[in-house]
């Protein structure tokens, strides 16, 4: 199993680097999770937009779902050729957020170009023709619906991929990220928020890793306060183990 970074700013789209964004992909299974604005053209670079087994979408805040819209108009009005409406998943309301944005003068058809099933803590699903890839999300600290997912192949040389989408520290991350090969979390904060946190700092991600037992950590998500490369010194040092960020481009094997 394959991840490949398409974007990882916070929170809006730098030059050379869109917002959250990443393509899974295991044999001939391919999954996009999170589409940030400026991730659907370099998705492109990897894998035609109908050719996707399904879009997987953490929660509903702009620099992690605006691609949809344009990927709608792709997958109706361009030259591409889907078999049927991609799979998307999503939180509860993703259809109605959709359809507000790209109404005109009537109710946009955003069944005709997305199958969306709604995400629920716990739910699993097997995607791919196959089932090559499967998925459990589960819900997580965001001060909003949000969730983080875990990602196996049914094959334990496949690994297993936990990302913790957008997320304060919680037990269901750290669930997720149990014994995961590589675990891809944000580290938005240079410092705690004060009333609670909604993202996590670089020593909280860490320390998520660290508990979790993972093998490896990926930062994503690093915020404009941030160095990436101190913000990974700071996680290292707190997890202990390999840890590297999401530059945009990048590839990680989660075997």
């Amino acid at each position: 199993m394959e991840l490949t970074v398409l974007g990882s700013a916070s929170p809006y789209a730098r030059p050379g680097n869109p917002c959250s964004g990443y393509l899974v992909r295991h044999g001939g299974t391919a999954l996009w999770m999170d589409a940030g604005p400026g991730t659907l053209a370099e998705l492109q670079r990897h894998v035609r937009l109908d050719r996707l087994d399904g879009i997987w979408i953490s929660h509903l805040h702009a620099d992690h779902v605006s691609d949809l819209l344009t990927a709608y108009y792709a997958l109706l009005y361009a030259d591409l050729e889907p078999s049927g409406p991609t799979p998307l998943y999503g939180p509860p309301g993703t259809a109605e957020r959709l359809r507000h944005f790209l109404s005109n003068q009537g109710p946009s058809p955003v069944e005709d170009a997305f199958d969306v099933r709604e995400l629920h803590d716990g739910r699993t699903d097997r995607v791919g023709r196959l089932g090559e890839l499967t998925v459990e999300s589960r819900a997580v600290e965001h001060g909003f619906p949000a969730f983080g997912a875990r990602i196996g192949t049914g094959d334990a040389r496949g690994g297993i991929l936990a990302y913790s989408g957008d997320t304060g520290p919680c037990p269901a991350l750290e669930e997720l990220a149990e014994g995961a090969s590589l675990l891809l979390c944000e580290a938005d904060l240079d410092a705690p928020a004060d009333g609670g946190a909604v993202h996590l700092t670089p020593e909280q991600a860490g320390e998520s890793a660290r508990k979790a037992g993972a093998g490896r950590l990926v930062l994503t998500h690093v915020g404009p306060t941030l160095r990436p490369e101190d913000a990974v010194a700071r996680a290292q040092r707190v997890f202990g183990g390999p840890t590297a960020y999401a530059a945009p481009g990048e590839a990680f094997s989660a075997s």
